[in-house]
This record gives structure tokens, C-alpha cells and sequence, in this order.
């Protein structure tokens, strides 16, 4: 259909002009990071090139045509795929190739900051004061920013989430993306009043502090059901924390190795926090959670022991789980009761 579409418009490459073009596909792969499907529309692409896609910059690091071979260069009449993007871009953002990697920063620092600049700064709000400020008159609009892992599950959501507007309280999904929540999904959420979900995927540490500090809500879920559900409840003020989820530590795995009878056991370093046996567990690729499960067993060395704290380097396992690879991220958490205030 691409092709189809780049001979339609009889595009002609000019190789004196940096290339340009629009983004007709793109994807989270959990293996080779962000992907884009981009249609150039003028000049050539060349492997090693800085450019701007959207709100994300990065160099070309390989290119892929229709049937999957790899290219050096790429003009006008056929569809590239291209790996080395900082995040997932949406289709329909423009791809301009630029000098430098510095210039590709400046040029997105700057449509993030123009971002936040038109959101209107207003009191945080949570889910549970969300229907208190109602009652009080102070809401009459709620603000969502919604990250997921893949386009299928937002696209999903967001028309689900959209249904939920009632006569009291309007709904608004100010920004959606594909991939983790980042500083600037939460400044722009600081910025404009948002509440933002993250459904399949996560904030590394350095952003929930920021998230923390500008006092934004973060929400994470898996199952659609369960948003709809704490929106409804928050909207007619039946939202009442039972339990409570306390991140504990993160650990890099640096290596994987395959024990018989017993699995993958993944050599890792504590980045932060601590990590507990028996905890819970998250393992995120490139931010977006794969499994989440629990520890089967902690080792220093050859030792079994009850906790591993930051900075040191440990041997993790996970409940029937073996799918772990280098760079992945554990994160360990409790889940704690908290008694309801009456």
C-alpha cells in the first residue's frame, strides 16, 4: 500500500537536499527498541544520519526496505524501516534529517518545552481527590496522559476511556505515545492538571522522582477493565486505596546463565533501594513490562541470602520465567494493606 502511494505521487529524490518524510508506521519491538515504517518524500537517507521524528531525534542506525533487507541509502518510491529512534513516534509526525545530533536535541528539547508552555498550570490532582474537587466545583475537565506498549492496546483504550465522560466531568486524553512515561510526560502532565496511565509500561526511577517532586499521579494497569473501573469509582467517589504498592530497588541484569532443573539465572547489579527474596517482580525492556511475577531465588555468589543492597551484585531468578536477557531492568516491589481512613 505504501509503495502503491509513493508511485501515486511520483516522488523524485533530489540527493543535495536532506531527506524528509512522514511516518506511515512504528512499534515498540521489545528486542531492537524503537521502530519506524518512514516514507521519504524528498532527498536521501543514509545509514548514520541525525534526524528529528516527531517529538524524538536519534541517528539511523539500520534500514530495512519492504522485504526486510538491509540498505545504506534510501530515496523517494519505497517505504524504509529504520532502528536507532530515542522513542516511538506516532504516524503522521514529520522525519527531517538534520547535521548534528546536537541540532536533533535542540529541535525536540524545544517542541517539549513548547508542549508544556500551552498546558495551564493548575493543582495536582489523584484519583482519590478526584471526586472531592468535583463536588467542589474545582473540576469540571479531567486531563490523561496514556502510555502503552503497543498501538492496538491505546487505540483501545483511548476510545474506551473517552466513553467514560459524564455531564459533571469532561475527560481528555491530552497526549498519548507508544513506549515508557518520561520527564516530559511528566512535566507536560505538571504543566496541564494530568493524571497519566501507563498501561504495560513504566517510569525508570530518575522520572518517578521528578513525577514525585511535581507531585503528578502515575497509575499503572495491564488489564483495560481495571482503568475504566478506577475511573468510574474516583468519578463517583467510591475510590478507596486498599492496597498499596512500595517499589523497594532495581537491578541491571549484566548476564544470563542456564542452570539444568533449574532455569535462567539472570547476574545482575543493584542499581537502587534493595532487593528482598521472595518480593515481587517487574522486568522491563526498554520500559515496557514483560512479566511481572515473583522472586524465586536471591544469591550472593553461591549463597542463598535474605536481601542485596545497592551496589552490589547478586544472581536472581524468577518464577517460571527464563525469558531475561542483558539490560533488562528488575524491579522489585511489595504490595502493602493500608486500612481505609473512616
Amino acid at each position: 500500500l505504501v509503495l502503491l502511494q509513493a508511485e501515486m505521487l511520483e516522488l523524485k529524490a533530489n540527493p543535495k537536499r536532506p531527506a524528509k518524510g512522514t511516518v506511515v508506521e512504528s512499534r515498540l519491538d521489545k528486542t531492537k527498541g524503537p521502530v519506524a515504517t518512514v516514507l521519504i518524500k524528498n532527498g536521501v537517507l543514509k545509514k548514520g544520519d541525525y534526524f528529528v521524528c516527531g517529538e524524538y531525534y536519534g541517528r539511523v542506525r539500520a534500514m530495512l526496505d519492504h522485504q526486510g533487507k538491509r540498505m545504506l541509502s534510501a530515496g523517494p518510491s519505497m517505504p524504509v524501516e529504520i532502528y536507532g529512534i530515542s522513542g516511538v513516534p506516532s504516524p503522521g509526525d514529520d522525519f527531517i534529517v538534520v547535521k548534528s545530533e546536537k541540532i536533533a536535541k535542540e529541535i525536540v528539547g524545544h517542541r517539549q518545552k513548547e508542549k508544556v508552555r500551552v498546558g495551564i498550570k493548575k493543582g495536582a490532582v489523584s484519583l482519590e481527590e478526584l471526586y472531592s474537587k468535583i463536588k467542589e466545583g474545582e473540576l469540571k475537565e479531567l486531563n490523561l496522559i496514556i502510555k502503552a506498549d503497543v498501538h492496538g492496546s491505546l487505540e483501545a483504550l483511548e476510545k474506551a476511556i473517552l466513553d467514560e465522560s459524564t455531564k459533571e466531568v469532561k475527560i481528555s486524553i491530552i497526549h498519548s505515545g507508544i513506549g515508557a512515561i518520561t520527564e516530559s510526560d511528566v512535566m507536560l502532565a505538571s504543566a496541564s492538571n494530568a493524571i497519566i496511565i501507563g498501561f504495560n509500561v513504566r517510569a525508570i526511577p530518575r522520572v518517578v522522582e521528578i513525577a514525585e517532586k511535581e507531585n503528578v499521579d502515575i497509575r499503572y494497569y495491564s488489564v483495560i477493565y481495571d482503568v475504566l473501573d478506577d475511573l468510574k469509582k474516583a468519578m463517583q467517589g467510591l475510590l478507596e486505596p486498599e492496597y498499596k504498592e512500595d517499589v523497594i530497588g532495581h537491578a541491571e541484569v549484566k548476564q544470563t546463565f542456564r542452570i539444568p532443573k533449574v532455569g535462567v539465572v539472570a547476574g545482575c547489579q543493584v542499581s537502587d533501594g534493595h532487593i528482598e527474596r521472595n518480593a515481587k517482580v517487574r522486568v522491563l525492556r526498554d520500559g515496557v513490562v514483560i512479566h511481572d511475577g515473583k522472586l524465586a531465588s536471591l544469591k550472593r555468589f553461591k549463597e542463598d541470602v535474605k536481601e542485596v543492597s545497592a551496589g552490589y551484585e547478586c544472581g536472581i531468578g524468577i518464577e517460571d520465567f527464563n525469558d531475561i536477557k542483558p539490560g533488562d531492568i528488575f524491579e522489585v516491589y511489595r504490595i502493602e494493606e493500608v486500612q481505609p481512613e473512616i
